[in-house]
């Protein structure tokens, strides 16, 4: 059988520690469904119920659980662990290389290695493909762009004239690099375009979620830094740079002149505005706005509109639901005040 391995070959290879019988697995599962012959995992206690219950061969969990019957791979990051175990059954691959005689590369771009084009790539004049990166139907690399080695631009990627993309990069579907940032001079009678003549640069190791925007820097540079992950519909303004290894969820937009930190965390619709600043190591709830600099020292998680701090928010949350209570109290004592007034 295909993927056939031993539990103590698949703990060996994700950094576990086997307890319980040696069974041969073929697979992964969610815990409400595996069954024999599967491994799951257990990474919140809550839980617990599934894994006494489940009747996986395996569970990669924290520590052992009471009362169940399946074999344990313990593991201090259950959810990593599964993660490398899931690539074990379902190990990358890659489409082989060559270059479709229906893609479109300028004579003065250069080409890798064991590189993939497919049909209906675009790859302009001066532009570079690093060593075994793959580029699927319908790509566009302008003119002077550059991409590392060993990346992924899924169908319909569009990188706009110099733009850098680093090694190892993965871009989904529709993502798009490097067009104008929205600025525009008034005049009184009129909006005049300014020129964007800056790039983007991203850095080794990022990954893009499908159809989203990094707009390219109006002078110098819009940088997404390494290790970062960006979710789909993301909207990354001209001149934003954000750190390492920071990762934000989809329909987050980030506007111009921004500087994202490193291991920022940001839920799904927040908003920032521009020309802030969010510190290192910061966390960001679903649908915050972010109207000011958020210092890393006046709390590590915010939330709310505007954002502040996490654990007032959830007091102001609390609050919500009793102040048409506490209004009409408040207007009742203000009526009896004025009764008393004039009497």
């Amino acid at each position: 059988m295909a993927n056939e391995i031993r539990l103590s070959d698949l703990a060996a290879r994700i950094g576990a520690k086997l307890a319980g019988d040696d069974a041969v697995v073929t697979g992964i599962a969610p815990i409400e469904s595996a069954g024999p012959g599967q491994v799951t995992f257990l990474a919140n206690p809550k839980y617990a119920r599934f894994a006494r219950d489940s009747a996986a061969s395996g569970i990669i969990v924290r520590e052992p659980v009471a009362g169940g019957r399946a074999a344990f791979l313990i593991s201090e990051n259950p959810y990593y662990a599964f993660v490398c175990a899931v690539e074990v059954f379902h190990p990358p691959t890659r489409p082989e290389p060559g270059i479709s005689p229906a893609a479109s590369i300028h004579p003065g771009a250069r080409v890798g290695r064991d590189v993939t084009v497919a049909p209906f790539v675009a790859i302009g004049d001066g532009a570079s493909i690093g060593d075994r990166t793959v580029l699927f139907p319908g790509v566009v690399v302008g003119k002077g762009s550059s991409v590392g080695d060993d990346c992924r631009l899924y169908p319909h990627v569009t990188l706009y004239d110099g733009v850098r993309v680093g090694s190892r990069v993965i871009l989904h579907a529709g993502c798009v690099i490097g067009s104008d940032g929205f600025g525009f001079a008034p005049s009184g009678s009129e909006y005049r375009k300014f020129p964007q003549i800056g790039t983007v640069e991203i850095e080794d190791d990022v990954e893009i979620g499908a159809n989203t925007t990094i707009d390219r820097a109006a002078l110098g540079v819009t940088r997404i830094g390494r290790g970062t992950k960006l979710d789909n519909l993301v909207q990354v303004g001209h001149n934003v740079e954000i750190g390492r290894d920071t990762v934000i969820a989809a329909q987050t937009g980030i506007s111009g002149s921004c500087r994202v930190g490193s291991r920022v965390m940001m839920g799904g619709q927040v908003g920032l505005a521009g020309h802030l600043e969010v510190e290192d190591g910061i966390m960001l709830g679903a649908k915050s706005g972010v109207a000011g600099t958020l210092r890393a020292s006046e709390g590590r998680i915010w939330s709310g509109i505007p954002a502040i701090p996490h654990q007032a928010w959830l007091r102001v949350s609390a609050l919500l639901p009793k102040l048409p209570e506490l209004f009409r109290r408040v207007r009742r004592l203000e009526e009896g005040s004025k009764t008393k007034e004039d009497e």
